[in-house]
């Protein structure tokens, strides 16, 4: 996308503390350290990338408040708080222009049952649908080909994109965003053995999604067997992820990509689920536990633990044991050789 920014403006959106050198350039893109030209805004958003800070050509960097370096000449230091938090801001500013605020209304081609209420300030888009008894919010903007089954309740300031899916009697709060293929509201997983067949049991509670909730794209949510299956505000949920039936998850929680967390578990508040995290039904993670990478979780982890491995175990622990693991193959060849040596 074309960026024309002036160094005041992106000085007053990034909220900078402090400036050193100048640089008159208009900013036109944003680029690596390494791979920036005059014209970019670079950023340091990691220290171990603190080296390549004096060698760039942006023209004007984002960069801690603690830097102590000086600008190349003609380039510009905006020294912040945190300089990935402040391209967020910048970004955010960007993202107005490829997702500019739709005018309010219904498309022609969406089919919108009377019974439905949509507030005026409201978009739905081409080809979408919207059942009897839905509210849809003030602000709220459903793009194309999203369905919002009957009785759904959707808050104000919401972003549904194209293909996303919200069930029969879903609700959701203020500012969700579900990027495009969500579903929110799909039957939960729920058989019993019978008479030689898996005998299906009827999914009859919905999903709520609380403010601020985000859900990336394909992911899904099932809908409680009955009662609900709860994400707490400001929960965020990767692409890809697995969420069942009557799962509770707090506020402010990270599950990302291809995670799976199995019917009727609880994350508590400001719990971290990293990729490919697998989590058993019925157990709880306490409040602030960190879950590393294609762990598998079994049992109730405690306050503030971090956990990784398949059974999850206590992170410097499975640490200890990975070493181990590497060093089997030559400890099998000592054992090999004292048997050797005492059969000999």
């Amino acid at each position: 996308m074309q960026i024309a920014l002036s160094p005041d403006e992106i000085s007053a959106i990034v909220q900078a503390r402090q400036k050193r050198g100048a640089t008159t350039e208009t900013i036109r893109g944003i680029a690596a350290l390494t791979e920036a030209q005059p014209g970019d805004l670079a950023f340091l958003g990691n220290g171990k990338y603190r080296s390549e800070v004096p060698g760039t050509r942006a023209s004007i960097v984002l960069i801690p408040a603690d830097y102590v370096g000086e600008p190349s000449a003609g380039q510009l230091h905006l020294l912040v708080d945190n300089p990935s938090l402040a391209l967020g801001l910048l970004c955010a500013r960007l993202e107005q222009k490829l997702w500019p605020k739709p005018a309010a209304g219904i498309h022609p081609s969406a089919s919108v049952a009377p019974e439905a209420n949509v507030d005026p300030s409201a978009t739905v888009g081409p080809l979408c649908v919207v059942e009897a008894g839905a509210v849809v919010g003030p602000r709220t903007h459903l793009q194309a080909q999203v369905f919002v089954g009957r009785g759904v309740r959707i808050g104000e300031d919401c972003w549904l994109m194209p293909g996303t899916t919200v069930a029969t009697e879903c609700i959701l709060g203020n500012r969700v965003r579900l990027q495009p293929g969500a579903v929110v509201g799909s039957d939960g997983f729920g058989y019993e053995f019978d008479g030689g067949r898996h005998q299906k049991m009827a999914q009859i509670g919905n999903v709520v999604l609380g403010d601020d909730v985000e859900v990336g794209a394909n992911a899904t949510i099932d809908r409680a067997r009955f009662a609900s299956t709860v994400v707490g505000e400001g929960s965020k949920i990767d692409n890809l992820v697995q969420i069942g039936h009557n799962v509770i998850i707090g506020k402010h929680c990270l599950v990302c990509a291809q995670t799976g967390i199995s019917g009727s578990s609880a994350l508590e508040d400001y719990v971290i689920l990293a990729g490919q995290v697998g989590v058993t039904g019925h157990i709880t993670i306490r409040k602030g536990a960190k879950v590393g990478a294609q762990s598998g979780v079994n049992d109730d982890t405690p306050p503030g633990s971090s956990v990784r491995g398949t059974p999850s175990r206590p992170y410097m622990f499975e640490q200890r044991l990975q070493v181990l693991r590497e060093r089997l193959p030559e400890l099998f060849k000592r054992v090999g050789a004292l048997e050797d040596r005492l059969k000999g």
